[in-house]
């Protein structure tokens, strides 16, 4: 998204990019020392640490900041902060409609890093899709923990994707970060269809890993880092929530050259449902 920026307004702004982590100093301190340079807009991604750029956006007015991937209540157009959030429960929805058009056992599963409202909305979409394809599916649910380590956590992740296998999923969807590898790699080697989340992660996974990955739930950050940066050099960006769902391109599955064979005969059908849900015909839960 920045990139693309660059390429359209190259002449009208200039951007850095900080990498955050948690070998540095604590995230508010980190936040305040890139606020105290001036910048007009701040993009701070991940959900982690929402209060402590709500409290870091209210000491630093002038300056603009977009929480990607964060939600803030009681936001107004002329708050300083505006949230980028998605419908990941849209895009879930049709990646729990591919788990059970693809599942040959009427049982398949689903791994959250670890409990937050975002991912309960993966989870809501994922289940209720499985459900409208086949009332009787079995959908196994588990989180790796209860704390953010979750997200970290591939050996976990591989535990848990083992025992739904066991039990008889051949379907797991993942939204557990960094704990996905794990699961994709349970998956890869008890050679069942994994689902990933956020980006294509079929591009990112060892090559005798990818006849397993089915699609991932694509999560277009990229448009909503774009669409900030625009509104920010044709003065229009106000604050408040803006949510990218399926009818802005801004949640969907991912096909590439490695699974376009693996959802060829499900295609159709996902896009009919895409088509429904955009349409209002189907209205996807979020809990």
């Amino acid at each position: 998204g920045i990139e693309q920026a660059g390429q359209e307004f190259g002449e009208k702004f200039d951007f850095e990019l900080y990498n955050y982590t948690t070998d540095d100093e604590n995230y508010e301190d980190f936040l305040r020392s890139v606020a105290q340079k001036e910048y007009d807009l701040i993009i701070a991604a991940g959900n982690m640490f929402i209060e402590e750029q709500v409290r870091t956006a209210a000491d630093y007015p002038r300056t603009k900041f977009a929480a990607l991937d964060s939600a803030v209540p009681g936001l107004t157009e002329e708050s300083n902060i505006t949230c980028l959030t998605f419908k990941e429960n849209e895009g879930s929805f049709l990646m729990g409609a591919a788990a059970a058009l693809k599942s040959k056992n009427g049982k398949v599963g689903f791994i959250g890093g670890m409990q937050l409202p975002v991912i309960d909305k993966f989870k809501a979409g994922y289940i209720a899709a499985a459900k409208y394809i086949d009332p009787d599916i079995e959908v196994f649910e588990n989180y790796i923990e209860d704390n953010s380590s979750g997200f970290s956590n591939p050996d976990k992740g591989k535990e848990i994707a083992t025992q739904q296998i066991k039990a008889g999923a051949d379907v797991i969807f993942q939204a557990a970060g960094g704990s996905g590898a794990g699961i994709i790699e349970a998956a890869s080697l008890q050679k069942i269809f994994v689902i990933g989340s956020d980006s294509d992660q079929t591009l990112i996974v060892p090559d005798a890993q990818k006849p397993f990955v089915l699609t991932s739930m694509i999560k277009r950050c990229d448009l909503a880092v774009y669409e900030t940066i625009k509104s920010l050099v044709n003065q229009e960006l106000k604050g408040g929530c803006r949510e990218f769902d399926l009818r802005m391109f801004g949640v969907g599955y991912a096909e590439n050259d490695y699974n376009k064979s693996l959802i060829e005969e499900i295609k159709p059908r996902l896009e009919e449902i895409k088509a429904k849900i955009i349409s209002g015909e189907i209205k996807v839960p979020t809990n």
